[in-house]
């Protein structure tokens, strides 16, 4: 294992590079050039093979939906306690403390994502108001105002696990909001659309150059 890998702050530096995120310029992102060739050496320098891939390395296409959403209505997060859920890159938390939020929760399992979150948070000048966490919070309710959460319906046991989860902290009053370009197991028939926009991502990522992705929230339930 390198000395850079031990240090996951130091391997992110080496490998990737400050970039304003296409869809949300404002925001610089410590951005990896190519996935494959980043997922391969991480395994790499790690000597491990099977590591998930560097999500945190990449600005996605929910990711940016849901950061443009909450930098053009800071009303969304002004003042609020946020959850950024499964953040990644720390984009979305980024964009949340941008806008007002009074304190961020960017949570992620991957050590590399919170070393990101980190890096990204400080060349944003947000990071005494983003707090990175490495544990499994779905299930769990700790009173926050906002959950913001992108990019995560890919994965069918995951996803049902979410979706239950965040419709239960929506309807005990929370705003809840996920970035989603239409994902597979993205729950359409209990969201509501808030707004769709034209994100650029990279083809290496995803099977369009632009990918239609939306801001969703859940729907009121019927009146009986």
């Amino acid at each position: 294992m390198s000395a850079s890998a031990r240090d996951p702050a130091a391997f992110i530096r080496a490998h990737t590079r400050l970039r304003p995120v296409p869809h949300a310029p404002e925001i610089g992102l410590m951005v990896a050039d190519e996935a494959t060739e980043l997922w391969s050496r991480t395994e790499e320098e790690l000597g491990e093979m099977g590591l998930p891939p560097p999500f945190w390395a990449f600005a996605w296409a929910g990711g940016q939906a849901l950061a443009r959403y909450v930098l053009d209505r800071p009303e969304t997060v002004a003042g609020a306690r946020v959850l950024d859920f499964a953040s990644g890159s720390g984009l979305v938390a980024v964009a949340a403390a941008r806008a007002g939020a009074a304190a961020v929760v960017a949570s992620d399992l991957d050590p590399f994502a919170l070393a990101a979150i980190r890096l990204n948070a400080a060349q944003n000048g947000v990071a005494d108001r983003v707090a990175p966490r490495g544990e499994d919070l779905i299930g769990r309710d700790e009173g926050w105002d906002c959950v913001l959460a992108a990019d995560i319906f890919y994965e069918r046991d995951l996803a049902a696990r979410v979706a239950d989860w965040l419709q239960a902290l929506h309807a005990r009053g929370a705003r809840v909001l996920i970035g989603d370009p239409g994902r597979a197991y993205l729950p359409k028939e209990r969201l509501d659309n808030l707004a769709t926009y034209a994100v650029p991502v990279t083809r290496a990522l995803e099977d369009a150059e632009i990918k239609r992705t939306g801001v969703w929230r859940f729907a009121a339930p019927d009146c009986v």
